[in-house]
């Protein structure tokens, strides 16, 4: 079937599907084109339907040009006018969540309506980054903490700054949404947040995760039930072969990190699958090539509608990128007639 067939190819999907996208560069091409390349992409994301558009945040990577997700979540609402658009997402514990409440405050008062609030507890990768954003490992601790503070940033006040008002943002409710992993959910839960989770195959410590996240959320005041979200790479091609050959790029960059300790620019599938790799570079690009959803819009279809039945997702946020634009772009048209059964 070609991108441009409009034939059904399965019963729609029961949720809406949303992307992530982490600007990453390409061999050859500069970071600033990887910039230009994630606005042009929410607007294409945008007219295929698709209800979210978040963006990342990553420090001191080659292969990742987004390092200041509010700014260029910024740029991404100005370009677009009705998808939503967040952060997948802003590290907490990386920043001051007084800074943090008045970003998304700002961001909220200038695109009423549109903006999520995507926060991790992840910081810098290397001890040089993490002295760089002023943070050590131990801040992971504190981001329950964190989290509580930025909500009362929006309600009002930190209580421990009584005279201090988080301008714009106090007083706005811009929704809350909590990357986690196994125990990072039942820290969503306690704040009334709704839990963002990797894992399309649905294994057994994600399912539990997610029902141990819905017995014991707690309503707050942006939301009064329950909201998962899972998220994962998914590739949509004519064949399987050809929609497993997109995540190939990804997989060696995955691999060269672990290996060489830097993750560098996508390269073209080719080009990897002609490399003659060591046996320990062998092992973690398989590794990184399993745990996604590929194949055709059939294939992927069932998958993702058994995803959905399994965990009971809300919604599903994909996150995927390839050397070849081009085949991307066709990738998530194909994923957006999968959502829309046409």
């Amino acid at each position: 079937m070609s991108a441009a067939d409009p034939t059904p190819t399965s019963v729609p999907l029961s949720v809406p599907l949303s992307v992530l996208d982490r600007s990453r560069t390409r061999q050859g091409r500069d970071p600033g084109e990887a910039l230009r390349d994630t606005v042009r992409f929410a607007r294409e994301a945008e007219a295929l339907g698709y209800h979210r558009f978040w963006v990342s945040e990553h420090h001191s990577v080659p292969g990742v040009a987004g390092s200041a997700p509010t700014v260029l979540a910024s740029a991404v609402a100005a370009a677009t006018s009705r998808i939503r658009v967040g952060t997948g997402g802003v590290m907490l514990p990386n920043h001051r969540p007084f800074v943090v409440a008045e970003q998304f405050g700002v961001l909220e008062s200038l695109f009423p309506g549109r903006i999520d609030m995507g926060l991790g507890r992840s910081v810098g990768f290397t001890d040089g980054i993490r002295r760089a954003l002023g943070v050590g490992k131990e801040a992971m601790g504190d981001f329950e903490e964190r989290l509580a503070e930025l909500a009362e940033w929006f309600a009002g006040g930190a209580s421990a700054h009584p005279q201090v008002h988080a301008r714009p943002a106090e007083g706005l409710r811009v929704p809350l949404f909590v990357l986690a992993n196994d125990a990072g959910a039942d820290i969503a839960a306690r704040a009334g947040a709704a839990l963002v989770i990797g894992g399309l195959r649905g294994d057994d410590a994600m399912v539990d995760a997610v029902e141990r996240y819905r017995k014991a959320f707690r309503p707050s005041a942006g939301r009064t039930e329950p909201y998962v979200v899972v998220a994962g790479n998914v590739a949509v091609a004519d064949t399987a072969e050809e929609a497993r050959r997109l995540l190939v790029p990804e997989a060696w960059a995955l691999a060269h990190s672990r290996t060489h300790g830097v993750f560098p620019p996508l390269a073209p599938a080719e080009e990897t699958e002609a490399r003659t790799m060591t046996d320990r570079e062998r092992g973690y690009y398989e590794a990184a090539l399993r745990g996604h959803v590929h194949g055709t819009e059939a294939q992927v279809a069932t998958e993702l509608a058994a995803l959905v039945d399994r965990t009971g997702a809300d919604e599903v946020l994909v996150t995927t990128s390839t050397f070849d634009r081009a085949a991307l772009l066709d990738s998530y048209r194909r994923l957006a007639r999968v959502a829309g059964g046409s």
